[in-house]
């Protein structure tokens, strides 16, 4: 069989002048900000002129553009080598379509109609699911596959926020990132990309589940003091918390080293390249943290992808049209209001 994989992931600006159109994107989707179109899109345009400046500040200081584009597209080409090494005999391609900027949704649609698969699986490259990621890629995904016609059999992976292979490359890096910071007393800081707590409240899982992913890691290498917490707030609302700023300051007045480890993500980009290793390292100095050791990504750690394929197989054998980490059973709570499998059960 030809088989089509389709790797989500939010996207960035690939130049200076991308980053105003990649905000306004952004501030478009309804995921984002829930307001009838006709507010939401010109609010939109307000804030993305508004925030650009900034924003091209903090992508200056890697070069201009984000990294994720080709990142992910290594995701991409080592899955397929992963997935080929079964001995069925299928045509595996895989397909990086991002949700903000290129290559979008409604393009990545058409390559994979001229591919005309067998079977086509959504793989969301945001390990823990939230309707504002998980969710609106998928819906996007849906609304273009109809527009242009694309009728192969498509299944999805919804999460898999304590997969296997994902948990076992994040305790690789984690255990790396312990052994930099020597003998000192540690803390593990797990920051995640924070949500406002009222998306959480009318039923997100996102929280829940990063919380699992953490539990997960610190029950594998045991013994560690650990704390979750939330980067990259913006705007009025109230976020989920603690936030990472105040976990930092929290280890520097207990005496801690910080090994932070970033498991809601897994590419390098501009909140991971800036916002952890040069914004909150000068925090965690200014406070005076000893030791600052920022933990990679998993990228293409052999285990995290390995994991991917296995959950790839999974979907493939399974009648269900999404699975959560690989397993028939509905890891979400019936308060999950947010997740498909638990909306689509009640």
């Amino acid at each position: 069989m030809k088989i089509a994989i389709v790797l989500f992931n939010l996207g960035g600006p690939d130049s200076p002048e991308a980053v105003q159109p990649f905000l306004k994107n952004l501030f478009s989707d309804p995921a984002i900000i829930g307001l009838p179109s006709w507010l939401r899109l010109p609010l939109a345009e307000f804030i993305s002129r508004r925030r650009a400046p900034k924003a091209r500040k903090i992508y200056d200081q890697i070069g201009g553009s984000s990294p994720i584009l080709g990142q992910t597209e290594a995701q991409a080409r080592a899955l397929e080598a992963a997935l080929g090494g079964d001995g069925a005999g299928h045509e595996w391609r895989g397909y990086v379509c991002m949700r903000y900027w290129h290559p979008m949704t409604e393009a990545v649609v058409r390559s994979v109609k001229r591919f005309a698969p067998d079977r086509i699986v959504l793989l969301p490259l945001y390990p823990q699911f939230s309707t504002t990621t998980t969710d609106s890629s998928m819906a996007a995904w849906k609304k273009a596959a109809a527009a242009a016609g694309l009728q192969a059999p498509t299944q999805a992976v919804c999460c898999y926020p304590d997969d296997e292979g994902f948990i076992a490359a994040s305790v690789d890096l984690l255990t790396e990132g312990l052994r930099a910071a020597g003998n000192l007393p540690q803390r593990v800081l797990f920051s995640a990309h924070g949500l406002p707590e009222k998306i959480v409240k009318a039923g997100d899982p996102y929280q829940v589940q990063v919380e699992r992913t953490a539990r997960a890691i610190a029950e594998r290498i045991g013994g560690l003091d650990w704390s979750v917490c939330y980067q990259s707030r913006v705007g009025p609302l109230k976020w989920i918390g603690p936030s990472t700023e105040a976990e930092i300051r929290r280890a520097a007045q207990d005496g801690k080293a910080i090994v932070l480890y970033p498991l809601a993500f897994v590419s390098e980009h501009s909140e991971t390249l800036v916002e952890l290793d040069i914004d909150y390292r000068h925090l965690a100095q200014a406070a005076g943290v000893a030791t600052y050791v920022r933990v990679p990504t998993v990228g293409t750690h052999p285990a995290f992808v390995a994991g991917l394929a296995a959950r790839v197989r999974a979907v493939l054998a399974s009648p269900q049209t999404a699975i959560c980490h690989g397993a028939t059973a509905m890891p979400c709570e019936r308060r999950h209001v947010g997740c498909p499998l638990v909306a689509g059960a009640a």
